[in-house]
């Protein structure tokens, strides 16, 4: 069977003079696969996602990377859809538009029952002007707009980041069912959709968001420094992936792989193989800028 997205031998940097983002990466999703990318932030998961979506072109020798067993720059194949966080800062999407002249411009009229599914899910109003409305209802916009044409493949980037929780249920319900009466592939990064997340000895809401999830993906992976630590991964609730874990769950298992994510940079941290990040306690070594402002601050 030819994967639904496949990457082998690749690597990647921005430019000549950066470390690579992405190192050896190897991955191989079937069609119909739900894959969600665990992983810090600066692991490399936009990137890739970025990279399946043809945004950016790889010139790596012997890198392939294909969608539907097409190369993404050569002969990008249709029904791929990326959905990132950046349309939402795009100032066309914040002008004044209304929404339902926004949709059909892009052809919503041409899938109507499926648009409407999508503003009932989403809670959209046809009557919002774009320019006046939140982040978090223009996000549902974008959503409408980009689901609303049926994909093969579905690349998704943060783009739940402004929704609540119940619009959020909603939506990767749809998303599910969609995926699986269809046969459609679903690749999106976990990490940064959720705020709550990013302190990682919280036990907020962010627990019943990730516990919510545990029936969403049938493929878990890990990321770290742009490389996979674990590669796509079938998943089932309760999965043992290796981790001692009284009770697997999706949370406590991208918790588990975010503290190792954590040790293992302080420990290269502690060893000068990378910058040491945090607050700098030695006063014996002042920054230049504090030197500086110590000289010149008349706030006293």
């Amino acid at each position: 069977m030819t994967p639904a997205i496949a990457a082998s031998n690749l690597t990647y940097s921005y430019n000549n003079f950066s470390p690579p983002s992405l190192t050896d990466v190897n991955i191989a999703l079937p069609p119909g696969s739900r894959t969600i990318l665990v992983g810090a932030n600066g692991a490399g998961k936009s990137t890739l996602l970025q990279l399946l979506a043809g945004k950016k072109l790889v010139n790596t020798p012997g890198a392939e990377l294909t969608i539907k067993g097409q190369d993404v720059f050569r002969n990008s194949p249709p029904g791929v859809t990326f959905l990132g966080t950046e349309w939402a800062m795009n100032p066309v999407v914040r002008g004044d538009i209304v929404v339902s002249a926004f949709l059909d411009s892009v052809g919503g009229y041409r899938h109507k029952e499926r648009r409407d599914l999508l503003l009932d899910i989403l809670d959209v109003d046809l009557d919002w002007h774009m320019h006046q409305i939140s982040d978090g209802e223009r996000r549902r916009v974008q959503l409408c707009f980009g689901l609303m044409v049926p994909w093969d493949v579905l690349l998704l980037d943060e783009v739940t980041v402004d929704l609540d929780v119940l619009v959020r249920d909603d939506l990767l319900n749809f998303l599910k069912a969609d995926s699986e009466a269809r046969g459609a592939t679903i690749l999106c990064k976990y990490y940064a959709l959720y705020p709550d997340f990013c302190d990682l000895t919280c036990q907020t809401d962010a627990t019943h968001i990730f516990d919510g999830l545990n029936n969403f993906p049938t493929h878990v992976a890990h990321m770290r420094f742009g490389s996979f630590v674990t590669l796509p991964t079938p998943w089932t609730p309760n999965t043992d992936l290796g981790i001692s874990l009284d009770t697997p769950t999706l949370y406590k298992l991208a918790l588990q792989w975010l503290k190792e994510d954590r040790d293992y940079r302080r420990e290269l941290e502690k060893n000068g193989q990378q910058v040491v990040r945090g607050a700098r306690r030695n006063p014996a070594v002042p920054s230049d800028s504090e030197t500086f402002y110590r000289k010149y601050d008349y706030s006293h």
